[in-house]
């Protein structure tokens, strides 16, 4: 079992990232945490995605003249899955947080219990 988890252990990360994301994500109040868990879900994905796509004894697929059977070459889509992944992670972390902001100001909390009850009082 001990050597099974050692073989992989960026899967295991991915994994324990993910679900420590998801947790932050389901049990927190704030928004702000709720982002920061969103965040390291988006970081778990990654890692594993770029894990799983890794194979070992395996180049980057760009031709320099030495190497012409392309099995030598690795899968460049996992990589950019990844990038893709990580600015479209990055805009919608950066629109979240000026969302916010924008609650912050306007109602000076960022529990989402009390966000929920000033806009019910509001709202009579």
């Amino acid at each position: 079992m001990l050597e099974m988890l050692e073989r992989h252990m960026d899967e295991v990360t991915a994994l324990v990232l993910f679900g420590i994301g998801f947790t932050t994500l389901l049990l927190n109040k704030n928004l702000f945490k709720k982002i920061i868990g969103f965040s390291m879900m988006d970081s778990g994905i990654y890692l594993f995605l770029a894990s799983y796509g890794y194979i070992e004894s395996r180049v980057a697929p760009i031709y320099e003249g030495g190497i012409t059977d392309p099995r030598h070459y690795g899968n460049p889509l996992p990589a950019g899955l990844v990038l893709t992944g990580i600015v479209v992670g990055v805009s919608v972390t950066a629109i979240m947080l000026g969302l916010t902001v924008r609650l912050y100001r306007r109602y000076g909390t960022l529990d989402m219990d009390e966000i929920a009850e000033l806009v019910r009082k509001e709202g009579k």
